[in-house]
């Protein structure tokens, strides 16, 4: 069973490496992701710009008998935020940014200035969020990788690592109350991301309810956002309403629903709302002890993905992983 886990792992590290991208990590002189980027540069996962103090960071492989190699920079980030100032002024100067000084400002923000540094092509991915909340990092991803973006979505998903199998889970991080709509986008989007890993998407609409056993706003919600996803995509193997256990357990699901291609068998699980999603990842992941990649940002013009701060280094190994993938 553990080779399950180690067989995705290195199908994951086997096609960033295919890649050759390089990826900013604005939190530099965290030494979990010091130990993440020697891990990433010695598995040839990505090439890493870590932003910090070049003295502390190496004093910290030093001591922790790291190897800085060819493929981590360490970049002062005071030493090039005036490259940025122009290009963000311009982006948002109708917006919320009226003066060059204002720019500057914000640049003091490594996050923002890892973001500048995604939008003008100076790396192919960010990932962020060890030393700072999901808003930190998604609001200003929304302002300077959507900006004028139109008809953009973005949902998140968390990859986990059973034993025998990785199952999705959607939306944990990024949409809080999503209505039907919402809900289809989400799994459409979760679907896909599915498809660039490797997994064939089986997508169950979790709910209290399983079939026709309930009714109720929450329950007609999923109802509808189903109906929504087959008249977009009628090849797409979807189905729910359905409790968490009739989705995963195949002797429950004969009970509960016997005639269903997803119960049992699922393998992209879209939660009804931020809540249970959110309150689900964190329950299992910590229960179990299980790798979770995530939370993995979809839509997104540019790969930027959110780290938990509770997350381990094997959780920003593989989340760095997953940006490379995206950037493809």
């Amino acid at each position: 069973m553990k080779n399950y886990i180690e067989e995705f792992k290195f199908f994951l590290q086997k096609k960033a490496s295919s890649l050759v991208k390089t990826i900013v990590f604005p939190e530099g002189n965290n030494i979990n992701i010091i130990k993440a980027a020697c891990i990433c540069s010695k598995l040839k996962i990505s090439k890493c710009i870590l932003l910090g103090n070049r003295k502390y960071i190496y004093d910290i492989a030093i001591k922790n008998q790291l190897m800085i190699d060819k493929n981590i920079i360490v970049i002062n980030p005071d030493n090039i935020r005036h490259r940025y100032i122009e290009n963000l002024f311009q982006m948002r100067k109708y917006k919320d940014i009226p003066d060059h000084q204002s720019s500057l400002n914000l640049l003091s923000n490594n996050i923002i200035l890892s973001l500048m540094m995604l939008n003008q092509n100076d790396v192919d991915g960010v990932v962020a969020g060890i030393e700072h909340s999901t808003a930190d990092v998604i609001r200003p991803a929304f302002k300077l990788i959507q900006n004028n973006c139109t008809n953009s979505f973005v949902s998140s998903i968390f990859l986990m690592l059973f034993p025998d199998q990785v199952l999705i889970y959607g939306d944990c991080a990024i949409n809080q109350y999503p209505d039907s709509n919402t809900l289809a986008k989400i799994a459409i989007q979760s679907a896909e991301t599915a498809h660039s890993v490797g997994i064939f998407p089986k997508v169950a609409m979790l709910s209290y309810s399983t079939g026709n056993s309930g009714s109720g706003i929450s329950v007609d919600k999923v109802r509808e956002s189903i109906n929504i996803v087959k008249n977009i995509n009628s090849s797409l193997l979807i189905d729910g309403p359905m409790q968490y256990d009739t989705a995963v357990s195949s002797e429950i699901a004969c009970i509960k629903l016997p005639n269903s291609k997803v119960a049992g068998k699922a393998t992209v699980l879209i939660f009804p709302d931020l809540n249970s999603g959110n309150i689900t990842y964190k329950a299992v992941q910590r229960s179990t002890g299980i790798i979770s990649i995530g939370p993995i940002l979809q839509g997104l013009q540019k790969p930027v993905n959110d780290l938990s701060r509770g997350a381990t280094i094997n959780d920003i190994v593989y989340t760095t992983a997953m940006t490379v993938i995206q950037s493809f």
